[in-house]
């Protein structure tokens, strides 16, 4: 369990780096494209590219956890236990007609009545 542990962090961690590295070459390039030609600014390098996308997900993205995912599923599936049968299809029903999509088996095609 430990391996497989260390290699998801593994994973991960180059992800990251990969992912960094890539966004800084974007960054580099695009701020070497427009500004010096829009602006007349100069030129910047893949370290200074780096620092300034660090600099702006500090100021406008944070690094804050995407949460939801697994919580909410166990929590979903905690509340979907303890429904009685009626109360399940109740919910199924309720959802096939949210936000105006139709899906499941009594599905009707939907039809504009623009066009008639």
């Amino acid at each position: 369990m430990k391996t497989y542990r260390f290699w998801k962090v593994l994973k991960i961690c180059v992800l990251v780096v990969v992912a960094a590295a890539l966004f800084g070459f974007v960054i580099m390039h695009l701020w070497n494209w427009l500004m010096p030609t829009l602006f007349n600014l100069v030129p910047i390098t893949f370290a200074q590219a780096l620092g300034l996308f660090l600099l702006c997900k500090i100021l406008l993205g944070g690094f804050h956890r995407h949460s939801g995912g697994r919580g909410w599923k166990r929590h979903m599936e905690e509340r979907w236990a303890q429904m009685t049968p009626e109360q399940q299809e109740r919910f199924r029903s309720g959802m096939r007609g949210r936000r105006g999509c139709r899906f499941g088996p009594d599905a009707e095609p939907k039809t504009d009545p623009g066009t008639l």
